[in-house]
């Protein structure tokens, strides 16, 4: 089988991560639900499109999926237009996707019934790290999959790692979301008492990030915070989305989320004074809408 490979799902992240795939020499046949979106990625990176996401995945060895959520991924994978059922045995799915760690194991079964391996593979590193192929992938399976996937999945990725059966690689992005919700709290909260104090923000970011205070966060987006800009990064619409599942998960496992549970509330009070597609260092953007400048 040559080296074949299918990628549904074009939004900001799919749509470089396809991109990457084609100009490393695989020959990728793309699907998305808006026509134009996959035509336009033919036109710029070359390789297919198909009208389904079965007839994109008819002949591919590695079928990859990044869309929105569970029932997103279900509409794509499932049915006579859906991508197993045209998945050849011994072809490999792989799940880039934020989900639940339940539908991954549901994909699992689904997939070895047909005799594909199933990889679930969601990523972080945001639409700057897709753009640059420089995502983390946190997988899920069998390890004989994931290391035949493992080098395909090299022209966008930066690292990638095992964390156990089916289902850890959504579990590891739920640790990745929780540890993220409340670094960027803890910066916002930094930045408004700056603020207030009467500081020269940039100038104690400077000081500070040198020191155990430093984060990713701080150094990408303290900038872009304290001008009030948020159009940088991950939407809080799905940052939700994300804390979400991972609250639920919490609830199955008996794990305690208090502060996690507390910043998507926060989260929720962004998307109530129209943040919905801020990205996630908005939450500066609450602490001054409720304490506004004298």
């Amino acid at each position: 089988m040559s080296k074949k490979c299918t990628f549904i799902g074009l939004g900001v992240m799919g749509y470089p991560m396809a991109g990457h795939l084609q100009q490393a020499g695989y020959d990728v046949c793309v699907y998305n639900r808006s026509a134009e979106k996959a035509q336009k990625w033919v036109e710029q990176y070359g390789g297919r499109s198909a009208a389904t996401p079965a007839q994109a995945a008819s002949d591919a060895e590695f079928v990859f999926v990044c869309v929105g959520n569970d029932d997103d991924v279900r509409s794509v994978i499932y049915g006579d237009d859906g991508a197993l059922a045209t998945m050849a045995p011994g072809s490999y799915l792989i799940d880039h996707t934020t989900t639940s760690a339940l539908l991954a194991r549901e994909l699992g079964e689904a997939a070895q019934e047909k005799q594909v391996a199933f990889i679930d593979a969601p990523v972080s590193g945001g639409q700057a790290g897709a753009e640059n192929g420089v995502l983390t992938v946190m997988c899920g399976g069998d390890a004989d999959a994931f290391a035949a996937v493992q080098p395909v999945m090299a022209p966008f990725s930066r690292f990638s790692e095992l964390l156990g059966p089916i289902g850890s690689g959504q579990l590891c992005k739920m640790v990745n979301q929780i540890c993220i919700a409340g670094v960027v709290q803890g910066l916002a909260e930094g930045l408004h008492f700056a603020k207030k104090a009467g500081l020269d923000g940039e100038k104690v970011v400077e000081t500070i990030s040198k020191g155990a205070a430093g984060s990713w966060q701080m150094e990408n987006r303290y900038k872009t915070m304290l001008q009030g800009e948020y159009e940088f990064g991950f939407a809080v619409d799905w940052m939700r989305k994300d804390l979400g599942i991972a609250l639920d998960e919490a609830r199955s496992n008996g794990a305690t989320l208090a502060l996690t549970a507390l910043v998507d509330q926060y989260y929720g009070d962004v998307q109530a004074i129209g943040g919905n597609r801020y990205d996630t260092s908005s939450l500066l953007a609450r602490l001054e809408k409720l304490n506004p400048s004298d």
